[in-house]
């Protein structure tokens, strides 16, 4: 394994903790908001889709003031405040104060503070590590998500289920309190933040220009929202036709979705030889187009083992070449964004995909309600067919990604 330094060494802890703890807090709010507020349906889906969307809007004004700061104290302090807003719950509910309204504050606050710390780690990461060891970290990092998506919900189902259905929100809120302690382990000072500039004011419009400007970032950045949208689109679609309509027990569903995340450890540490034999070029049109194709498979699910089968098939090779892209993909987004717009690049980029997810999960319902669940999966599906237009063709300067020694990630 390439070694990259004690420091990369604690922000890669920082960041495993954090996924784990999210991992087990997986779908925690919607479970609290159904199990303890005898919310509706009307009111989860509110919980699911309006949190995060309100927050993509609340990140706007925060993506010069990320930018103009040194970022690990950014890191830190989004991470506090994840921290305060978790913990908020399981005191709320001790003392019989819990309603849906905090659910919703929290919900909030906490997507707002995700994209805050990511766009902090993402300018973080490019000072810290060599430009040669950017995909190298970018793979850990990959790693470590789906590992944790693998890993954490059935653990936090478990705990549920004997501890009661605050106890997962607890320990995410924990993960995020020893995420900042290991970032205060990092020793290597920060370079000095950009200046803002005197005339204009900066602002996360400045990220937008600069992605809409450059062709390929462009291009791959409208393949990514339709292609996160579209994937996403299908999550609650096909819940309901596992869980209503073919009958699948939870568990057999729980483990159709947990399962082909182990997947993601393959693709992700095949993600810088691949590179290094064929190029970014290459891993963005193949690995591009083959994690699209394979959505339109689960409109062939049927009950029973087979369609368990199916399900985990389609979502393996879904999950494969997602790996294998898309820490190719950050690694160069950060080469190809200059220092002084790093925090604002990422700040669009995630509010562009939240939003994209958010509209077509909502469309993707509306859908499903109005011609049953596998007409609605076959449109997605089909629509989804049509995104690996949008992948860019580099120039044939750039196919190639900087040799790298061919030491396993």
């Amino acid at each position: 394994m390439r070694r990259l330094g004690r420091d990369f060494g604690w922000l890669w802890a920082a960041y495993a903790v954090s996924a784990y703890g999210s991992g087990l807090g997986f779908g925690a709010l919607p479970l609290i908001a159904v199990l303890v507020l005898d919310a509706g349906p009307a009111e989860v889906s509110a919980l699911s889709a309006v949190g995060p969307a309100v927050g993509a809007v609340v990140a706007v004004p925060l993506a010069p003031w990320v930018e103009f700061r040194r970022k690990r104290p950014v890191m830190v302090g989004t991470d506090l405040v994840r921290f305060a807003a978790m913990a908020s719950i399981p005191v709320a509910y001790a003392l019989g104060w819990l309603g849906f309204v905090q659910l919703m504050v929290v919900s909030v606050v906490v997507a707002t503070a995700k994209i805050a710390f990511g766009a902090a780690s993402g300018a973080f990461l490019k000072g810290l590590v060599p430009k040669d060891d950017l995909l190298v970290a970018n793979a850990r990092f990959e790693s470590t998500n789906w590992s944790s998506i693998a890993i954490g919900p059935p653990l936090g189902g478990a705990a549920i289920g004997i501890l009661g259905p605050v106890v997962t929100v607890l320990a995410d809120a924990v993960s995020y309190l020893l995420s900042a302690l290991s970032l205060t382990a990092i020793r290597r000072p920060e370079s000095q933040p950009a200046v803002p500039p005197a005339k204009t004011p900066a602002g996360v419009l400045d990220g937008w220009r600069h992605i809409l400007r450059h062709p390929v970032l462009c291009s791959l950045y409208l393949n990514n929202m339709l292609v996160a949208g579209l994937i996403m689109a299908t999550e609650p679609i096909l819940a309901v036709l596992l869980l209503r309509h073919l009958g699948f027990p939870p568990w057999q569903y729980g483990l159709a979705f947990a399962a082909p995340c182990l997947g993601g450890l393959v693709g992700s540490r095949l993600a810088r030889r691949v590179v290094a034999r064929y190029g970014q070029a290459r891993v963005f049109r193949v690995a591009g187009t083959l994690r699209a194709v394979w959505l339109i498979g689960l409109v062939f699910v049927r009950p029973g083992v087979a369609g368990l089968v199916t399900v985990m098939a389609v979502e393996l090779a879904i999950i494969v070449n997602m790996s294998l892209y898309n820490p190719v993909l950050a690694t160069y987004r950060l080469e190809h964004t200059p220092k002084h717009l790093v925090a604002r690049t990422l700040t669009a980029w995630s509010i562009g995909q939240q939003t994209a997810i958010a509209v077509l999960t909502a469309l993707g319902g509306l859908l499903a309600a109005a011609t049953g669940p596998r007409t609605a999966l076959t449109v997605v599906g089909l629509l989804i067919l049509a995104t690996p237009l949008l992948l860019p063709r580099l120039p044939q300067g750039a196919k190639q990604h900087t040799p790298v020694r061919s030491t396993p990630v």
